[in-house]
Formats: C-alpha cells, sequence, structure tokens
C-alpha cells in the first residue's frame, strides 16, 4: 500500500472482498485496537476481521 492511499487518521478504509469498513474512531474489538488508531498505524499482521483478507486489500472509502 502507498502512502498515497491513507490521508490521515480519520480516513476510512474499505475492504475490497467483503466491503468491511476500518473506521478509526471506531477501531478494531476483533484485534483489540483502540479507536484512534490510524489504517497507517494497524499492525502489519494485521488482516480483515470478517474475512481474513491482507491490508493491500483495502482501499480508501470515499465519502
Amino acid at each position: 500500500m502507498s502512502d498515497n492511499d491513507v490521508t490521515d487518521a480519520a480516513t476510512r478504509m474499505e475492504c475490497g472482498v467483503c466491503w468491511h469498513v476500518y473506521d478509526p474512531a471506531e477501531g478494531d474489538p476483533v484485534w483489540q485496537i483502540p479507536p484512534g488508531v490510524a489504517f497507517a498505524d494497524l499492525p502489519e499482521d494485521w488482516r480483515c476481521p470478517e474475512c481474513d483478507a491482507a491490508r493491500e486489500k483495502f482501499l480508501r472509502l470515499s465519502e
């Protein structure tokens, strides 16, 4: 994933496989990621909590 794919700490990202949305305001309870963690700051081994897709499958969600 390039740096251009993530613009700031509030950017929501959507899984290109199952359409799960990672919202930094909510975090990820499955992976025990607290609210406020930007997508770019997720652990390298983080995967989609719905379908187990890799981070590279996520795309910036258009608002």
